[in-house]
């Protein structure tokens, strides 16, 4: 079914719980962004980590959000390299945790947890065919709640062995991704390659095939 929206930040208008709304005059929070009948949904931690705190918008504003923009904007998802509104096609980016906390102050375990509901309720509606969870707080959630492999990867994950893989998930792929902050420049390279590649194949096709791992 096809999402009936023009809107690009926050589709489906979601609003974080009162108590997480900051004082500071700021965006209120830092909502899911992009096309909503996307097939590629890039899921992030929280706007502290990879960006978004001054422009409400995903991977916006921040060393990691410049990073992965640019292997974006290469793989023509993106219309420009770096933009703090990119304009984006068949692309989806959200948060796990979209509230948008004063700087310095990371979400805890309970308010992770609160709002998984909003995010698992915008991951289906979005219903990607592929999801590229970034950093290893994304990957351990998607990895764990969408796919049924989490037991036969190290825990903690070794998330420098897993970037840039391909993962079969519940009826979708996923493509874990190492903290843009922190890639060399072959990670970038081999995260660009394997986008293109998947592009470049029947992908809407094989929703739910094993890929590489499964």
């Amino acid at each position: 079914m096809e999402n009936v929206t023009d809107r690009v930040s926050n589709p489906f208008g979601f609003k974080p719980p009162a108590r997480f709304l900051p004082a500071d005059g700021g965006p209120e929070s830092v909502p899911g962004y992009g096309d909503a009948n996307a097939d590629f949904h890039v899921i992030g931690d929280h706007a502290g980590v990879h960006g978004g705190q001054s422009t409400g918008v995903p991977f916006t504003a921040s060393p990691s959000g410049e990073r992965l923009q640019r292997v974006l904007h290469d793989a023509g998802f993106l219309a420009d390299e770096y933009a703090d509104a990119p304009v984006p096609e068949n692309l989806y980016l959200s948060y796990l945790f979209f509230p948008r906390l004063p700087a310095g102050k990371a979400p805890t375990e309970d308010d992770y947890w609160e709002l998984e509901r909003y995010f698992d309720a915008e991951l289906r509606a979005i219903n990607a065919h592929i999801l590229v969870p970034v950093g290893e707080t994304a990957i351990e959630h998607v990895v764990r709640e969408y796919t049924t492999l989490r037991h036969r990867f190290p825990d903690p994950l070794d998330v420098d062995a897993m970037h840039a893989m391909e993962l079969r998930g519940r009826g979708f792929m996923v493509v874990p991704v190492k903290e843009p902050s922190e890639w060399e420049d072959e990670e970038e390279a081999a995260l660009r390659e394997r986008l293109l590649a998947i592009l470049a194949s029947d992908y809407r096709q094989t929703k739910g095939v094993a890929t590489l791992v499964g």
